[in-house]
């Protein structure tokens, strides 16, 4: 199963893993203009983090679309990445006889982070996704960019937030706060964690541990809205008109990776 086949993967990079992480090369761009946005015409991607996202209003539908997902992809990518290295690292850690200091730190930060039960079970649920269900998820809760909680908050995922002492924007009158992320990258992190962790994400989570069809995976991502069904219906008919499921086999560029 997809299980035992991430484990032999693991096995095989777990050479690089005792040389310590990789570092990705990532170029911040302080945004003017949306002409400044790289957009993507091949399936190796730079990694790039937009900061002062502009507005897309002036731009055609296609165009300003064209523009999110090139503006989110390179984000998406990166997370994904440092969350597979970290995932690594932790696999390590069952072949230790013995941990360091370092290694017992970084295991419980992780531990904590995910509220995971055991090493097993922090392992599946670092587990990540379909690029083109991140994206359908980042352009119907954003707007594709439009949104208020984009604009002021880089809030791309509609992540709530519930700490007094969290950076936070309101989303209405009856006291519900949305978090706050100094860029977009910090909020796709965030998307990824939330997933992992939560447990209306639960069947979504043992789902990703069988398959990576987005056919049998977005039916379990109907707690993520009140709405429900309709919510996944909304994500079926995001990926399937604008082609989003091309974006699944992206990757990052690995010149930019060393």
């Amino acid at each position: 199963m997809k299980k035992i086949f991430i484990y032999i993967l693991f096995a095989l990079f777990f050479t690089a893993c005792k040389e310590g992480r990789k570092v990705i090369k990532i170029e911040t761009i302080t945004l003017t203009d949306s002409k400044q946005i790289i957009n993507i015409h091949d399936s190796l991607v730079k990694p790039v983090v937009y900061q002062n996202i502009p507005s897309f209003k002036d731009l055609t539908n296609e165009e300003a679309k064209e523009k999110f997902i090139a503006t989110i992809l390179p984000g998406i990518l990166i997370a994904k990445y440092n969350l597979a290295e970290d995932q690594k690292m932790i696999y390590s850690l069952t072949e230790k006889t013995k941990w360091s200091d370092q290694d017992s730190t970084f295991y419980k930060q992780q531990m904590e982070k995910f509220k995971a039960k055991n090493i097993d079970n922090l392992i599946d649920k670092m587990e990540t996704h379909p690029n083109s269900i991140s994206l359908a998820q980042a352009a119907i809760e954003s707007g594709w960019g439009s949104s208020r909680f984009f604009r002021e908050a880089n809030n791309l995922f509609g992540i709530w937030a519930y700490k007094d002492d969290e950076p936070k924007i309101a989303a209405n009158q009856n006291g519900v706060f949305l978090r706050k992320y100094e860029d977009i990258s910090k909020s796709i992190e965030d998307y990824f964690v939330t997933l992992g962790r939560a447990k209306p994400y639960r069947a979504f989570r043992e789902a990703k541990k069988e398959t990576d069809n987005i056919d049998e995976l977005l039916p379990h991502l109907k707690y993520y809205s009140e709405r429900g069904m309709a919510y996944v219906q909304q994500l079926e008919t995001v990926i399937r008109q604008n082609n989003l499921t091309k974006y699944d086999n992206y990757q990052l560029d690995p010149w930019f990776i060393e």
